[in-house]
């Protein structure tokens, strides 16, 4: 579940609440944990509150059931010492279980990341945007994308239980060709929902034996209502996403 919470586009009665973005994530998780195993907040939708959006964010972590995984969708990647930082405050400071990072800079902006003990570095690899074909679909004379010998190159700074990779739902004809490249790894795909990816289809290209998928959907089912009902709503909507992947799942 991605917790993309825009003020401009929750329910407006939450406006007079103290803390509205805190106040509508506590409603979709109470919603909708049931349903699922992982809650990913889009840090950008937070950092620009400035410091009432730090706040809120904290309190959102804080209150998310123990057992669920926590996705840091903050797409960092930088010189070492500048990712060793983010790092720190992503796994240490906020103790997120993982966090999305842009590979772009090369292995001295990832391995940072890697030196926390049962933490996971999420990859961007081939993402759902319509931009994505401008820099990672450029082909090499060897006749490979570029996504691909990001997926080549990383594999040999860890193993598939520590990095996991970002796969867009958008681009299921290529899920599978990935999945080739990276048996064992978990795939983040983004996209099913309101970007117009097909769940079926990226279950039939990139389910493994553990699964080894987190598919993600977030405006389809959080502002599926812009009413007061809106949790009762999400509720529905994330049951119904979960009732589609069971049926995928019977199949492994």
């Amino acid at each position: 579940m991605g917790l993309d919470t825009d003020l401009d586009k929750i329910p407006k009665h939450l406006l007079k609440t103290d803390d509205p973005v805190f106040e509508f994530n506590k409603q979709i998780i109470d919603a909708t944990h049931e349903y699922c195993v992982s809650y990913k907040p889009n840090i950008a939708f937070y950092e620009a509150l400035g410091p009432k959006g730090w706040e809120s964010l904290q309190k959102t972590l804080d209150y998310l059931p123990t057992d669920c995984f926590t996705i840091a969708d903050a797409k960092r990647g930088d010189i070492g010492n500048t990712s060793a930082l983010y790092a720190k405050a992503f796994f240490e400071r906020m103790n997120f279980d993982s966090i999305t990072v842009a590979p772009y800079m090369g292995e001295d902006s990832v391995k940072p990341f890697l030196e926390f003990s049962g933490k996971w570095v999420i990859l961007l690899v081939h993402t759902s945007n319509s931009g994505s074909r401008d820099f990672q679909l450029l082909e090499s004379n060897d006749g490979h994308f570029l996504f691909q010998h990001v997926i080549f190159a990383s594999q040999q700074w860890a193993t598939p239980d520590q990095m996991m990779y970002v796969v867009g739902a958008t681009h299921a004809e290529k899920i599978g060709a990935i999945r080739a490249l990276a048996p064992e790894h978990f795939f983040l795909v983004p996209g099913v929902g309101a970007q117009g990816g097909d769940l079926g289809a990226v279950s039939k290209a990139g389910l493994n034996s553990q699964c080894g998928l987190l598919v993600n959907s977030s405006r389809a089912i959080i502002y599926a209502s812009s009413k007061e009902d809106f949790a009762e709503v999400a509720r529905r909507e994330a049951m119904k996403t979960q009732k589609e992947m069971e049926v995928y799942l019977q199949h492994l």
